[in-house]
This record gives structure tokens, sequence and C-alpha cells, in this order.
């Protein structure tokens, strides 16, 4: 948000989670798609982090090398800014062309002589003159509310692209369950997979799944299917989510109130920042201290963010070169996956901050 009064001001929604016994499949019944917004304002980048571009960079090279995505002709659904489709077009010797759909996009229609398309607009079946060989969609599944009419948008605008390959990433619930992150159900995200309900979902859609495997430190899912015309058999099985969902339904309010005391604990002894701006960062905040008493600030290393304000709480975003002069000496990390990256950075910019992460303790207690 621009300013603190509009970030106070922003507009709230219910997050009221369901779970389907069948299947595994969580969902927010209480969504309201009208309070979100993806147009261009919208800023979901994470490839200012080193680790995240490396990791992206581990993806292209698993599709390209271990997949053969070689000489394709790819779709990219939800393509943000277009940096992972421009990754896979513009690798040496793979010879592939891509064509990236996102209302969000910002950017040149065109790149690399024509090899690279984007359109500001979502992917559908009126789509289905543009063959693909391959199709990607990263992150966005877990923002539809209705995410079997996705999969079969997509295998309708495939129609004429027969046996084409499809590669989806989406978080893992059964992660979030088992960490007890609470700070990872939040507003945008209304549903939340499991192997098992992906599984599901894809095979209803009429998609031969190939295999879905755990990614970034078991944080995401990443399933690998072919559109198929044959009748497939569905499978359900609802795995190990129902007890999981159950026992952190039991204990939300205790971790709640746990993360709380935690940050007050630590604000008793000096200032403390958050440091992640996304979707966590803005949850946690709101969970914790929504009136501004025990957090400084929140710490993002995008740019695009900084100098902005959380919304619901009007927290200020900075540079992590700022805390400093904000009085801040501990940081509390939103996501243990860039502890190593943060500390590097503190380190070259000869910063004492100490870094805590507020699920070292419940992992250990779970495993």
């Amino acid at each position: 948000m621009k300013d603190a009064e509009t970030a106070v001001s922003a507009v709230r929604g219910e997050l009221s989670l369901a779970l389907c016994e069948s299947c595994g499949f969580i969902f927010n019944q209480a969504f309201d798609l009208s309070k979100l917004s993806y147009g261009e304002d919208y800023d979901n980048t994470q490839s200012c982090s080193t680790l995240f571009d490396e990791y992206l960079n581990d993806l292209v090279r698993h599709l390209v090398v271990e997949r053969d995505v070689q000489n394709c002709r790819i779709v990219e659904v939800g393509c943000g800014k277009g940096s992972f489709l421009r990754k896979l077009v513009e690798r040496e010797g793979a010879g592939n062309r891509g064509y990236g759909f996102d209302p969000s996009y910002i950017g040149p229609e065109q790149e690399y002589e024509g090899r690279l398309r984007f359109v500001r607009r979502y992917y559908g079946p009126e789509c289905a003159d543009i063959p693909a060989d391959v199709v990607i969609c990263r992150h966005v599944i877990e923002h539809v509310p209705e995410p079997l009419n996705l999969l079969r948008a997509v295998k309708q605008a495939l129609v004429h692209s027969p046996n084409s390959r499809v590669f989806f990433e989406t978080p893992c619930v059964e992660w979030i369950l088992r960490n007890r992150v609470v700070w990872d159900f939040f507003y945008e995200h209304c549903s939340y997979f499991t192997t098992e309900s992906l599984t599901t979902a894809f095979e209803t859609a009429g998609f031969r799944v190939e295999g879905v495997r755990h990614v970034f430190g078991g944080q995401y899912l990443w399933l690998e299917a072919r559109t198929s015309t044959d009748k497939l058999v569905i499978s359900k099985r609802p795995g190990s989510i129902p007890q999981l969902a159950e026992e952190f339904t039991a204990r939300e309010n205790e971790l709640k109130r746990r993360w709380a005391m935690k940050i007050q604990k630590l604000a008793a002894n000096g200032r403390v920042a958050l440091w992640g701006a996304g979707a966590k960062g803005v949850t946690l905040a709101n969970l914790v201290d929504a009136e501004r008493r025990w957090i400084t600030c929140v710490v993002d290393i995008n740019p695009q963010k900084q100098g902005r304000y959380i919304p619901g709480t009007g927290h200020p975003i900075v540079h992590f070169r700022e805390l400093p002069s904000r009085g801040v000496n501990v940081a509390v990390l939103m996501n243990p996956n860039y502890r190593h990256e943060n500390l590097a950075l503190l380190r070259e910019a000869d910063l004492s901050i100490n870094l805590v992460d507020l699920t070292e303790d419940e992992y250990q207690a779970n495993h």
C-alpha cells in the first residue's frame, strides 16, 4: 500500500477453511473473489532473491534436461512478469518458444524476435488456436475458488494440441499443517492441496498424472501430467490430512497466542522487524500486531515494496540496511528457507541483526 492510512483501511475478508474428507482438498468456504484485484498493481515477484532465482534455474534445468522441454511451444498460465517463461525461452540451445498469459503482466508484448509473446488476459478455451506442447502454471491454482474449472479450461484450450504435457506448482498444505505455520493460511489462497487432492483434481479434469513431488524444501508440490482422452480411474484418497487438520484446528488459537507472546518477548528486549513483506509477513503482522505495538517495520529486498506499507496494519516496508537507524536488533524470518541468504546479506552489509525462526520449535516438536 502507498501510505499507512490506505493500508489500515484495506479490504478484509473472512477465512473459514473446510476439508473434503474423501480427497483431502482444503478450501476457504467464505472466499469472495470480488474482494481481490489481480491487475497491473499486483506484484508477487520473488526473483529478487538469489536463492529463489537459483531455485527457478533448477526448475528450468529439470524441464529442459530431464523432461526434454526443447524446441517446444510453451504456454505459461499466470506468467506474472514473465521471468520464468523468459528463462525457458532464452536458455541457450533449448530452442523454445513461449506464450505467456496474465492480466497483471507489465512489459513488451513481444521479445526475442517474436519467440516470446505476452497477452494481458486469462488463458482458456478461446485460446485453442494457439498450439502448445507444454503448459506451465506456477502458483495460480491456489488463487482460484473453483480449481476444477481452471483445469478443465486448460484441457479445452489444448483440444488441438493432443498429448500436451502440463506442469503445475502450488503450495503443499501438508507442509503447512505439519509445521503449524499459521501465517501460511491467507485470503488470497482459497484452495489448498495435498499430493492426493491435486492428483484427484487433475484426473477429474481429464489429465493423466505422471507424478507429483515435493520441491522447495517441501513447501511446494510439483505435478507433471498429460492430456488424455482415455477414461481415467479417479483416485480419491485423503491421506493423513484429516488428522493433521484436526490437530491443527485444535491448537490454532494456542499457536496464535504463542506467536504473539514470542514477538512481545522479543520486543521487550529491543525493536523487532519481520523479514518478508509477502503474504506470510502480512498475515503474521495482522495476527499478532494489528495496532503496531510490537513490530517496528517489515523488511523486503524487493525494491518495488520498499517505501510502502503492510495492508491491514500499516507497518512500513524497508530495506534491511535501514534496520539500525530504526533501532531494530531482531528480525523474525517469515520463511526459514531464506535464513542463509539473509544472514549473508547482513554479513556483507556488516549489520549485527539477530535472525529468529519461529517455526523451529514447532518443527522440532513434530519430528
